[in-house]
């Protein structure tokens, strides 16, 4: 046999049985092509990125809570330890207060009449329909709830989502239902969870239209850059490793990968870029987007480490189809651990690379 095939695993799989696993399914049939490249995500999540040494955070993007993705994935992953930090869309956020609030979210059909829809007061994201009326109480709760005096500051996204997380919680407790808000189970874990795009989303627009009546609530975008910088740097100060998973791309992916420029290029502190790299996509590189951006690509920036490219993966499909896989594969094999509940400790945190800024500045 040539040297070079010696070293590769033979494409020989079993054929699959009834009872297979997901992640024996996975192990065995997932060999080749996009198949390969989930695979690699799955083993690369749970074999390296939830150590209990690495940081691990997660970019959301695509409409992925009304598809019931931060039920059946997102809030399993946090509550098993396996997600340290988030940067989501503001309306996968505010979607997922519908599910907090009792709300019902239907599956239709891509190819229904929208203007029959229109008429009939239905919203349709692609093949999920809901009644009109779920954003307009929405809208209510959330204005409700932000009226409150403990919102009347400057705060970062986190601690906005954070507290909106508090009276989700309540109203899940309230109604009877269990783990079915993102928010509350960040509120519950202690994880927080910022938005690159504060105004682009329901939750933004409510902040908006506050505003016009008198409220002081406002998002402090400085505090979120320099807070997502202060996560990465601690872990990576203190010997361990930073990991990003990208559910898509757009400006959640490149936020939580901004973190390194950051520090390396603004700060001006020692770093050498994120170790792990998973992106779900189906964005082509050609086009110039970031959705489509390679870790290689990262690389110039500072974003990545480059003697980390071996551990990074991106799979050309579908997060509604990589997410659910990941996560059974991940949950399948045990793995668990303890909460690092960074939401408390974002002052202390920032409060030292702050420190080491000026000491710096300093020599």
């Amino acid at each position: 046999m040539n040297k070079y095939f010696s070293r590769k695993a033979k494409i020989n799989p079993d054929p699959i049985a009834r009872e297979i696993t997901v992640a024996d399914l996975v192990d065995k049939t997932f060999l080749a092509y996009n198949a390969g490249r989930l695979r690699e995500a799955c083993r690369l999540f749970t074999e390296k990125m939830i150590k209990e040494d690495v940081l691990v955070g997660m970019s959301i993007t695509g409409a992925l809570t009304p598809a019931g993705l931060g039920i059946s994935c997102l809030i399993p992953l946090m509550k098993n330890g396996l997600i340290d930090w988030i940067v989501s869309t503001g309306a996968n956020l505010y979607h997922d207060l519908h599910f907090s609030l009792g709300k019902s979210l239907y599956r239709g059909s891509p190819h229904c009449n929208d203007t029959v829809l229109r008429q009939e007061k239905i919203v349709r994201i692609y093949d999920i329909l809901f009644d009109y009326d779920i954003l307009m109480s929405t809208d209510t709760f959330i204005r409700t709830v932000l009226s409150a005096p403990e919102f009347q500051k400057n705060m970062s996204s986190a601690e906005l989502h954070y507290r909106l997380g508090k009276y989700s919680a309540a109203r899940e407790r309230k109604l009877g239902l269990k783990d079915r808000s993102i928010l509350s189970a960040a509120y519950t874990n202690k994880i927080p969870i910022y938005t690159s795009s504060p105004g682009d989303s329901g939750i933004g627009m409510n902040i908006a239209a506050l505003s016009l009546m008198g409220s002081a609530l406002s998002i402090d975008m400085s505090r979120d850059v320099n807070e997502t910088a202060a996560l990465v740097y601690d872990i990576k100060k203190h010997g361990g490793k930073s990991a990003v998973i990208m559910l898509g791309g757009g400006s959640p992916k490149n936020f939580i990968l901004q973190t390194e420029p950051h520090i390396q290029e603004i700060l001006n502190l020692n770093e050498t870029g994120h170790d792990y790299f998973i992106q779900i996509t189906d964005a082509r590189p050609d086009t110039g987007g970031l959705s489509g951006a390679t870790p290689n690509e990262a690389v110039t920036w500072g974003k990545i480490n480059p003697g980390s490219l071996p551990d990074t993966v991106v799979v050309y499909t579908d997060t509604t189809i990589a997410l659910p896989v990941i996560t059974a594969y991940a949950l399948e094999r045990g793995r668990k651990r303890k909460h690092r509940k960074l939401y408390d400790r974002r002052d202390e945190l920032l409060a030292s690379m702050k420190r080491d800024i000026q000491d710096k500045a300093k020599k």
